[in-house]
């Protein structure tokens, strides 16, 4: 009872909303509301080869499978989840996404062989700003509800490169050609990876990543996000 009182006084001067629609969140709601949980525009790409994130890659890179959770489009709920997680500090949503995305993936026999889950890291000094690593709280998510294992250590960025927002595609590529780094090549040999970001765009960021760490012999890699700006 002492409890319920003192989450209910907390709640008039901190309420709990839903970090997409802002709407007011019910006792077991949990970051989204239900509504969202089911309305936000899921794109359902890790059940189809030929989906448009995979062929963000064909030709450039030779992931296994490639896909993402929502569509993110200018001024949708999406879009505001992103900002949450990326700007305003909620680096949980990170985290209940990735849990909800995980389960998702282990329906498609695409995904369900990964073995760990390597997020996209960021140079230590912008993690430093920020905090956290958004992508590392997004595989946090995946690792726990697939039982996989986070691999934070294998893939490092080695130099800090500037913000892909409004760059093309090729000053996108530029940008972060060079950046990645592998840290341990026996770590990963032979296995089935999965490397996550929150958005894919262009997918420069991830492509870059992904010829890195082909490197490690006999890897397989697949790709996952958040969301895509693509369809």
């Amino acid at each position: 009872m002492l409890k319920q009182t003192a989450e209910s006084i907390l709640s008039l001067f901190f309420p709990r909303v839903c970090l997409a629609c802002g709407n007011s969140l019910f006792k077991n709601e949990e970051i989204l509301c239900f509504s969202c949980v089911y309305k936000l525009p899921k794109t359902n790409f890790h059940f189809e080869e030929d989906n448009a994130v995979a062929r963000q890659f064909w030709g450039k890179i030779n992931f296994s499978s490639a896909a993402s959770f929502y569509y993110f489009t200018k001024g949708s709920k999406v879009q505001h989840l992103v900002h949450q997680l990326k700007y305003k500090g909620y680096k949980e949503i990170g985290f209940h996404v990735g849990k909800l995305y995980g389960t998702e993936l282990l329906k498609s026999s695409r995904f369900n062989s990964v073995t760990s889950v390597i997020p996209v890291p960021l140079h230590p000094r912008k993690q430093a700003k920020r905090g956290y690593n958004q992508a590392e709280w997004f595989a946090r998510g995946l690792a726990e509800s697939m039982k996989i294992d986070l691999d934070t250590a294998t893939l490092i960025r080695a130099l800090a490169s500037e913000t892909q927002t409004r760059k093309s595609r090729f000053n996108r590529w530029e940008n972060v050609k060079e950046i990645f780094k592998v840290n341990d090549i026996a770590r990963q040999a032979g296995k089935h990876v999965l490397l996550v970001d929150d958005v894919i765009t262009t997918g420069s960021t991830l492509e870059a990543a992904g010829h890195e760490l082909f490197r490690i012999p006999g890897i397989k890699i697949s790709v996952a996000s958040i969301a895509c700006a693509v369809k």
